[in-house]
C-alpha cells in the first residue's frame, strides 16, 4: 500500500444541490482535510517534493446535500460477531435520520447480510426512535447477525425493488468488503444507492482507523478479569492466573490490558511469535522468584505451536486452535514432569465482554460514528468507511480499509512498553 493512495477522494453519487435542513450547527467544508502522518519526518518528503502529504475526509454535516429526505428510504445492517456498541450505533443512525433531517423510512434488515436475501425469508424491521429508544442500554443487536457471504446481485436487487437508497452496513473486515462488493455492483448498475461503512472489531484491526468502537469495552472488562487472575495466583503457592482474551491477528486487546494492569508477567499476542520452552522456562524463573505469574494470551497467539487445521467458520477464517486449553494443559504437564506443583486458574471471558453493553467512552464513540455516517450518506458519499484518525472523524474508501490487517508491531513503541511493564524476555524462542 503506497501512501500516496491515501489521496483518494470519497466516491460520490453526484451534487449535492439540496440545502441541508440543519440548522444551528457548524457546517464541515469538502475542503477540510485531515493528514494521514502526524511526523514531521514523514511529512517532509512530500514537501519538498511540492507534492501534497497524504489525507483524508473529514466527516461532519455538509450545507448541501444530495438525497431528498422526504422521499428517502434507508436500511441498516449488522453483520459478524457481537461487539460492545452495536445497538448504540443502530440508535444513533436512526436518531439522526430522524430526528436531524425529517427521514420517515428506515428498515433494519435481519441477521446480517442474509436479510438482504430473498432466500432466507427474513423480514426486515422497520426502525423509528421509539422502538430503538432504549437499545443501547442492552448488548448485542436488536437486528441481530450472521457470517459469511450472500449473492450480492441478489442483495442490490433488495435494495433497489424496496427502493432502499442508503445502505448502512455496521461490520468488521468480512462486511466492509461484502459492503465493498455491493457498492461496485450499484455502480455497475447506474443506480443511486450509497453505501456507508461503520467499522466494527472489538480486536481493533481495521486498517487505516485509529479506534472502532467496543474496544475500549474489551480493554476496561478485561482489565477486571486480570486482576481476579491475579488475585487467585497470588493467595496460593505458585499459582497461575492464565486467561484468554480476543485477537484473532491483532493483540491490541491483550496489550493494552496488560498495560492496564501491571501485574501481568506475559503477555502473548498473535505478531510475535514464542516457543513454548522459552516461555515455560521463562515462568518457571518467575514462580522460583516469586511464587505466582499471570500470563494474558490473545487467542491468535501460538498457533504455530498447535497441530494446524484447514477448517474455516462461515466468514472464511481459518478455525484456530485454543491457546488457553493448549497453554494450560503445557504448563501443568511441564511442571507435573518438573516435579513442581502448581495451581493455575484459568478463565476465558471473551463471550461475556463481546454481549456487553458499551461503556460510557465507546456510547459516545458510537453516537459520533452513527451521526456521520448519516451526514455522509445524506451528502451522497458511496463505498466508504466513516472512522477515527488522529482525534478526528474521517471518510476513507472501503478499499483502504479491508487492504490490509492493522496489527502490533513487534518493534515499535507499544510491545515495547509491554515488554517493560511484563519483565519477560523479548526473546522466549
Amino acid at each position: 500500500m503506497e501512501d500516496a493512495e491515501l489521496i483518494n477522494e470519497v466516491s460520490k453519487l453526484g451534487e449535492c444541490n439540496i440545502p441541508s435542513p440543519l440548522g444551528g450547527i457548524q457546517f464541515v467544508s469538502d475542503k477540510e482535510h485531515v493528514l494521514f502522518h502526524s511526523n514531521l519526518k514523514e511529512i517532509k518528503p512530500f514537501l519538498d517534493a511540492g507534492k501534497v502529504p497524504p489525507y483524508f475526509e473529514v466527516a461532519g454535516p455538509r450545507k448541501k446535500i444530495y438525497f431528498d429526505p422526504s422521499k428517502l428510504k434507508c436500511g441498516i445492517v449488522t453483520c459478524g460477531g457481537l461487539c460492545p456498541g452495536l445497538n448504540d450505533v443502530i440508535r444513533s443512525i436512526v436518531f439522526s435520520l430522524f430526528h436531524h433531517y425529517g427521514v420517515r423510512t428506515v428498515f433494519g434488515f435481519r441477521y446480517g447480510y442474509e436479510g438482504l436475501s430473498y432466500r432466507y425469508g427474513h423480514r426486515p424491521m422497520e426502525l423509528t426512535p421509539e422502538i430503538v429508544g432504549d437499545i443501547h442500554e442492552k448488548g448485542g443487536t436488536i437486528l441481530g447477525s450472521s457470517r459469511g457471504p450472500q449473492e450480492i446481485s441478489e442483495m442490490v436487487d433488495t435494495l433497489e425493488r424496496m427502493n432502499v437508497r442508503i445502505l448502512f452496513t455496521i461490520g468488521g473486515d468480512g462486511t466492509l468488503r461484502g459492503a465493498k462488493a455491493i457498492a461496485e455492483e450499484i455502480n455497475r448498475r447506474n443506480l443511486k444507492i450509497g453505501v456507508i461503512g461503520v467499522p466494527k472489531t472489538i480486536d481493533n484491526d481495521i486498517s487505516h482507523v485509529h479506534q472502532s468502537f467496543g474496544f475500549e469495552t474489551a480493554v476496561s472488562e478485561s482489565r477486571k478479569v486480570i486482576s481476579s487472575a491475579h488475585t487467585e495466583a497470588h493467595g496460593m503457592r505458585n499459582g497461575v492466573g492464565l486467561v484468554k482474551l480476543m485477537g484473532r491477528r491483532s493483540g491490541f486487546i491483550a496489550s493494552y490490558a496488560t498495560l492496564a494492569n501491571s501485574e501481568v508477567n506475559f503477555c502473548l499476542v498473535p505478531e510475535v511469535d514464542f516457543g513454548l520452552d522459552g516461555f515455560l522456562n521463562a515462568m518457571k524463573e518467575r514462580l522460583e522468584k516469586r511464587g505466582h505469574a499471570v500470563v494474558v494470551a490473545g487467542e491468535g497467539a501460538g498457533q504455530g505451536l498447535m497441530k494446524a487445521t484447514q477448517e474455516r467458520d462461515a466468514s472464511g477464517n481459518i478455525r484456530l486452535g485454543d491457546i488457553g486449553i493448549f497453554l494450560k494443559d503445557q504448563i501443568k504437564s511441564y511442571f507435573n514432569k518438573a516435579g513442581i506443583k502448581v495451581n493455575l486458574k484459568y478463565i476465558d471471558p471473551s463471550y461475556i465482554i463481546r454481549s456487553l453493553p458499551a461503556n460510557a467512552h465507546d456510547s459516545v464513540l458510537c453516537l459520533l460514528l452513527g451521526h456521520n455516517a448519516v451526514h455522509a450518506g445524506m451528502a451522497g458519499r458511496t463505498n466508504m468507511v466513516v472512522g477515527s484518525w488522529r482525534n478526528e472523524l474521517i471518510h476513507l474508501p472501503i478499499h483502504l480499509t479491508v487492504s490490509k490487517r492493522k496489527q502490533i508491531d513487534p518493534d515499535g513503541t507499544l510491545w515495547s512498553s509491554v515488554l517493560a511493564s511484563t519483565g519477560q524476555p523479548k526473546n522466549m524462542l
